[in-house]
């Protein structure tokens, strides 16, 4: 049988095998990938039913083999090969870093992230969760925070449907109880399910691997049903190319782990995962350090973007400011800016250099705040957001730095340039009538006023040189963008 996986796509083999005992235990499975001298090992998964899967993403075109290796005789020395083919459309590959503070797709393709939180949408039933999907398609997020464990906070408190494991008769004094050594494989495929839906939008599934928010007793499992369960979590979703992994939410409010158990997930992860996918780790109040090794970006929760630049000098890696407070009206401090902060601080995080990310915590009936659980957006940053990411989209491929800029000295919310020929200059809150322009000597440039609220772009001069005073609308939310002229 001719077999045909797309580049950065996954191929999957499906054995059958032992049933009894414990086969998530008992039984260990995987596979050793080879095309030419090259080799990669992969752990396979129990899927429940005798059913044993092994997944593999090529990155490299021709024909692969692959045989399998395991403690259980009817496991071991399977053979199986396919061909890797072109990707299709759409299918640019994982993100990486790229240009050291910012990302790309592994064909090159920059991925600008503009990125959104969902924490326990997957956790809500059908319904609700296919009109997330429905308002991601429509929306211009490429990057979707969400947890693998249920969430227990306000606005947040309804059981889900499924969990990671079966559960168990509950100890002396617990609610709930659970089988930390047995997995429901019918919550896995399920969440892998969402995990693939949101790669065939093109969005990046940032996922939560633990958080402080519960009463199910996942945040104070053992230390050997962490590393059992990250495993299992490695060799079900890695080969889906759109995941990144973030070790927990607000990992320093989690007070049952110490900093070695942090190390600890962070390591397991860089071992175990074949594909290298992005790592970070989110904060409450206290920063982990993303100068680690192990940290490929820094994911921060702080209102204020304007220390972009300093994090990006301190970690020398890409900043997202996954959390920055939500555009909404809940009764916490966190959740109700207006859109338009919202929209500032993500200009603001990006002219430093930076990523920033949307949240929206709008208060309803039936509680269901985008933020926790999906369904509709209703806030007025998105279209903002949008209209943000188009102007990155068009600017330089190798994404902004950011300038004390002598270009644009009354910019009094930042710039970002690349080189001598690209200035983005954000004005925020204040609106100046005119602003003195510096222009770099030898070269024309096309200078524009971008209204970053109204989302309109007016032209200002069509071949600027030299030092000049240009006129702005005078209100606020302004930017302006300076381009070279091409000779």
């Amino acid at each position: 049988m001719d077999t045909s996986i797309e580049k950065w796509d996954f191929f999957e083999l499906e054995l059958t095998g032992p049933k009894g005992g414990n086969p998530f235990v008992d039984v260990r499975f995987g596979a050793a990938f080879r095309q030419g001298h090259r080799c990669v090992e992969v752990d396979g998964f129990y899927d429940g039913d005798g059913a044993y899967r092994v997944r593999f993403m090529p990155d490299t075109e021709g024909e692969w083999t692959c045989e399998t290796c395991s403690n259980r005789a009817e496991l071991a020395g399977r053979k199986a090969s396919f061909r890797c083919v072109s990707p299709g459309p759409g299918n640019h590959g994982p993100v990486l870093v790229s240009n050291r503070f910012h990302f790309a797709h592994a064909d090159g393709t920059p991925h600008k992230s503009v990125g959104t939180t969902c924490y326990a949408w997957v956790h809500q039933g059908d319904a609700l969760e296919e009109q997330t999907l429905a308002t991601l398609r429509q929306a211009p997020f490429n990057k979707l925070r969400f947890c693998v464990f249920p969430k227990d906070y306000d606005y947040n408190r309804n059981d889900p449907e499924r969990y990671p494991f079966v559960k168990a008769p509950p100890a002396e004094g617990e609610r709930y109880g659970w089988d930390f050594t047995r997995f429901d494989p019918a919550f896995w495929r399920h969440f892998e399910r969402r995990v693939g839906q949101l790669r065939d939008l093109g969005i990046e599934a940032d996922i939560i691997v633990f958080h402080p928010y519960d009463r199910w007793g996942f945040a104070r499992m053992p230390s050997e049903a962490d590393d059992r369960y990250i495993r299992y979590l490695i060799a079900r979703l890695a080969a889906f190319r759109n995941v990144w992994w973030s070790m927990a939410n607000e990992y320093d409010f989690m007070q049952g782990k110490s900093a070695a158990d942090w190390d600890r997930y962070f390591a397991l992860f860089q071992r175990l995962d074949p594909y290298g996918r992005l790592r970070s780790i989110h904060n409450g109040h206290r920063f982990y350090d993303h100068a680690r090794g192990w940290v490929t970006h820094a994911s921060v929760q702080h209102s204020d973007l304007g220390k972009v630049p300093e994090w990006r000098a301190q970690y020398g890696k890409p900043v997202v400011v996954d959390e920055c407070c939500y555009e909404g009206n809940n009764r916490h401090c966190w959740g109700n800016i207006t859109g338009e902060e919202l929209t500032r601080r993500c200009w603001r995080g990006c002219v430093g250099g930076g990523y920033v990310g949307h949240g929206e915590t709008y208060v309803n009936p039936e509680e269901i705040l985008w933020w926790s659980k999906g369904g509709r957006l209703v806030g007025s940053s998105p279209a903002r957001i949008a209209f943000l990411r188009k102007v990155l989209e068009e600017g330089p491929a190798e994404g902004l730095e950011p300038c004390a800029s002598r270009v644009v000295p009354a910019a009094c919310e930042g710039c970002g340039c690349v080189g001598d020929g690209y200035f983005l200059a954000y004005f925020g809150i204040h609106q100046p009538a005119s602003v003195q322009v510096h222009l770099p000597p030898g070269k024309r440039y096309r200078i524009e006023a971008i209204d970053t609220w109204n989302m309109t772009v007016q032209p200002v001069r069509e071949a600027a040189e030299g030092s000049l005073e240009i006129e702005l609308p005078g209100r606020p939310y302004i930017a302006v963008r300076i381009v070279a002229r091409r000779p």
